[in-house]
């Protein structure tokens, strides 16, 4: 498995598609936004074949991870959890970041905590999926 930062964005909005546009009905008006020219991306490869990817949206000193997938016949393998290690790592690596949040949907708060974020705030409606902000301290 390889794990990095990648200017690939067709090929993320393609992971993106398949998990959340068709496999969770999320509109893709409101997963297509405009953004990911503004971000960071990162894209998981299993023996060369796109399997994840992660989005980061940098403002002042705070990191914005977002549109987190994997496919779903490579969940419950670890990727996810190497995924998000490797987005951590990108961002600890910065001077400029001293804080990464989320918006984890529910049944992925476990995950995240398992990986230091800590939830933050109520829950909150997000694309017809229940959230909730989570966060992690990247200047300890």
């Amino acid at each position: 498995m390889t794990i990095g930062l990648t200017d690939d964005i067709a090929t993320c909005h393609a992971l993106r598609r398949v998990v959340f546009i068709e496999g969770q009905n999320v509109d893709e008006t409101l997963e297509v936004d405009g953004r990911d020219g503004d971000a960071l991306h990162l894209l998981a490869r299993l023996d060369g074949v796109p399997v994840g990817c992660a989005r980061v949206l940098i403002a002042g000193d705070t990191a914005k991870i977002g549109r987190v997938c994997v496919l779903r016949a490579h969940r419950g393998t670890g990727i996810g959890q190497a995924l998000m290690r490797a987005t951590v790592d990108v961002l600890s690596a910065r001077s400029d970041v001293r804080r990464a949040k989320l918006g984890s949907q529910l049944h992925a708060l476990g995950f995240y905590a398992g990986l230091g974020f800590a939830p933050v705030g109520a829950e909150y409606l997000d694309a017809g999926i229940m959230h909730r902000d989570m966060v992690l301290d990247l200047s300890a």
